[in-house]
């Protein structure tokens, strides 16, 4: 038995749901998505795919913050050590972020700029794959697994998918729904789906 916890695939996929770190594994699939297509276009459809970006990272950084790094600190060996990493890299990747958001993607500036925030993210990515998710995957019933992944996904569902009205393009939509108040309604939907108040 001990081999196979050596081995133990850590996209903890369990036969009645999705997992958390299965939800997360695919998430940073779709990131890398996001910035290849960010960087394929412009224009109009530059700006969409760098909207549905900022997007997901609030999402997925904020449900993080809210159910992955909380769990991690109680439940891994050095939890609290390898959290405050990962959330000293989430700082630094939202600073730069903030200032792609006051950024028109079309400028010269902006893709230095995605290319910077680009390595951040995939580094912090990286880092949270390997000293949080196979921690968890491995040390955490599948029911908890389970019960974390709804709680991201109801963070997720809360994000707005269309531009407000009167906010004709993604960079006025962004203007009117920044990265903050992405994350807040975030963070709202995974303490009702914890049972947190």
């Amino acid at each position: 038995m001990a081999g196979r916890q050596e081995t133990t695939d850590i996209s903890g996929h369990g036969g009645n749901g999705e997992s958390v770190v299965a939800l997360l594994m695919r998430q940073h699939g779709e990131i890398r998505n996001l910035f290849d297509e960010v960087e394929a276009t412009e224009g109009d459809a530059r700006r969409d795919a760098f909207h549905r970006l900022v997007r997901l990272l609030a999402v997925h950084e904020t449900a993080e913050e809210e159910v992955v790094h909380p769990y991690a600190r109680r439940n891994i060996d050095g939890g609290e050590s390898v959290v405050e990493e990962r959330l000293e890299e989430e700082k630094k990747a939202k600073e730069v972020l903030k200032d792609l958001e006051d950024m028109d993607p079309d400028s010269p500036e902006f893709m230095p700029r995605l290319e910077t925030l680009r390595h951040d993210v995939e580094a912090h990515a990286r880092a949270e794959e390997r000293y949080e998710f196979i921690h968890i995957a491995r040390e955490t019933e599948p029911e908890r697994l389970r019960t974390m992944a709804r709680a991201l996904k109801a963070a997720e569902a809360t994000a707005p998918t269309r531009p407000h009205p009167g906010a004709e393009t993604a960079a006025e939509n962004l203007a009117v729904g920044p990265l903050a108040a992405v994350a807040d309604r975030a963070r709202d939907a995974v303490r009702k789906a914890m049972g947190r108040h």
